[in-house]
């Protein structure tokens, strides 16, 4: 009798799970039914045992299949996170990629670039140059529309803005890279852990709690105001290019309404001829004078009003569309350097907090669980600011190209137009 139930369940459960491929409207109906096949194992004439296990062998059903969704929406996640891992790492193989940071790193590493400001050390690596971009712009369809002028203007000075940040960022991993390089030549001298040794390392490890973290500026606050000032240029650029995407629909909806004016007025035109055609003496006055009505001048006139000419509001559209998506992803960028700076910026305090302690309580025993613990986290301090500073090239080169692009659009708008 058990088993006979037990194969009662199987059926009712294969048919469910057809059900399941249905439409999701059919979703009450199988509760419905589950909630009946319940009540009629209730019913049987079984022991409570013989239920409970009924009961159980649903229950185990319903949580494999559960488990098996759940597996593959994690399983869906990870392919979306390697999906993600491998755009990442393919922008770092690219030739554009390490072409800028052979030059990058050959400035950096140069003799000059402690004494060099890190804006002049900006204004190496941007392309197109700041001094440029006003010529280019004076030059361009925009300069006949200031509003538009000062507009991408501020995009380009907020590119060079992002493009300073981020060498000076590169400038302070310079600088903690070389501090670190010391106090792993601190530790890696320990050899015996003698308490003199301890001491006399410590000691020398002062000289780095006196130094101001690198890390410290830009901080928080900084990168919320470069945020809000990076929305709200790009804000403006969406609205101003909303506003273009609406007029040229104005300019579209004018045409098409002028062409079915004038096909209308051809079809009158048709038939007045038609009526007089009955009048051989009237139509030999008329139709001349019908037929010379000059339709196809009065739409070509129609079309020659400034405000009605769509070629130059599709290239400014252009133009904004290319400047909103560059100011887009710049301020996605800047979010994730935001963040891998305050995760090192607390590093370097914790690390500095780490050595004062032992500064304050020259204890061999704590002092030695110290040193131990500072030589095991310098490893993935490390692996921190490679990955900072593989974001902040791959940010520069991104900016480099987002003005490229906006500078090839205007170029090529300026020429169309002289031709």
């Amino acid at each position: 009798m058990l088993m006979r139930c037990v194969r009662f369940y199987m059926k009712i459960n294969v048919i469910q799970k057809s059900d399941k491929a249905r439409k999701s409207s059919q979703f009450v109906t199988g509760v419905r039914d589950e909630c009946l096949l319940l009540e009629s194992v209730r019913k049987l004439p079984l022991r409570r045992t013989d239920q409970t296990k009924i009961y159980k062998h649903m229950m185990w059903g319903k949580f494999r299949a559960s488990k098996n969704r759940k597996d593959g929406k994690e399983f869906s996640d990870a392919c979306k996170s390697l999906n993600v891992n491998e755009e990442y790492l393919s922008a770092l193989r690219t030739q554009s990629f390490a072409d800028f940071f052979t030059k990058a790193q050959s400035l950096v590493n140069g003799p000059s670039f402690s004494t060099h400001c890190h804006r002049k050390f900006s204004e190496i690596l941007l392309e197109p140059g700041q001094e440029s971009i006003p010529v280019i712009l004076e030059s361009a369809l925009l300069s006949r529309v200031p509003e538009l002028k000062g507009l991408m203007l501020n995009y380009f000075n907020v590119s060079a803005e992002a493009s300073n940040i981020c060498s000076h960022l590169l400038k302070n991993i310079n600088q903690i890279q070389s501090s670190y390089v010391f106090i792993q030549r601190v530790l890696n001298s320990i050899d015996d852990y003698s308490p003199e040794k301890v001491k006399l390392i410590v000691s020398e490890l002062n000289s780095f709690i006196i130094q101001s973290n690198p890390f410290s500026t830009p901080n928080k606050h900084d990168f919320k105001l470069i945020n809000d000032r990076y929305l709200l240029v790009l804000n403006h650029l969406k609205s101003k290019r909303n506003k273009v995407a609406r007029k040229m629909k104005l300019i579209a909806c004018i045409h098409k309404a002028a062409g079915i004016c004038i096909a209308a007025a051809c079809s009158l035109i048709a038939i007045t001829t038609i009526v007089l055609a009955a009048h051989t003496f009237t139509a030999l006055v008329m139709g001349p004078t019908i037929f010379s009505l000059p339709l196809k001048h009065f739409k070509k006139q129609l079309t020659s009003f400034k405000f009605l000419r769509s070629g130059f509001l599709r290239k400014v559209g252009q133009q904004l569309d290319v400047a909103a998506k560059g100011t887009y992803i710049l301020n996605r960028d800047f979010d994730t350097i935001s963040s891998l700076v305050s995760r090192l910026h607390d590093e370097v305090e914790h690390d500095k907090a780490i050595i004062q302690f032992c500064l304050e309580r020259i204890e061999d025993k704590f002092s030695l669980q110290v040193i131990k613990e500072l030589k095991k986290s310098d490893i993935g301090f490390r692996k921190q600011v490679e990955e900072l500073e593989e974001h902040l090239y791959l940010c520069l080169l991104t900016i480099n190209r987002a003005r490229a692009l906006v500078v090839e659009e205007i170029t090529a708008s300026s020429s169309e137009h002289l031709k």
